[in-house]
């Protein structure tokens, strides 16, 4: 394969996205958490009433999460909320939460 100077940085750009991606600073990552206390409590554990997300199985809050993003979920103001952080934020805020105790 021949590999032209504009493939190649295209290509080293994409691969540098993808890793900054993939290491978001864990202390956004709670920052962001921390504006779901509000309704899901502090770290997640919510009063009754409200949904806790502490403890929850990552795939399935992303996949939550994304419904909400998506419409697919409704729902009274996570469909707004959720718009305001990339799908790559959205999987980090999911790892966040299950990590945390119920």
């Amino acid at each position: 394969m021949k590999w032209n100077l504009t493939t190649l940085a295209v290509a080293l750009a994409s691969v540098c996205a993808t890793t900054q991606a993939q290491n978001l600073d864990p202390l956004q990552v709670r920052s962001w958490a921390a504006a779901c206390a509000n309704c899901h409590g502090t770290n997640g554990v919510a009063q009754s009433g409200n949904e806790s997300l502490a403890g929850g199985n990552k795939d399935e809050l992303l996949k939550k999460m994304l419904d909400f993003k998506t419409g697919k979920k409704p729902a009274t103001i996570m469909h707004q909320l959720s718009k305001g952080y990339s799908d790559e934020q959205l999987a980090a805020l999911a790892g966040y939460f299950a990590a945390q105790k119920k």
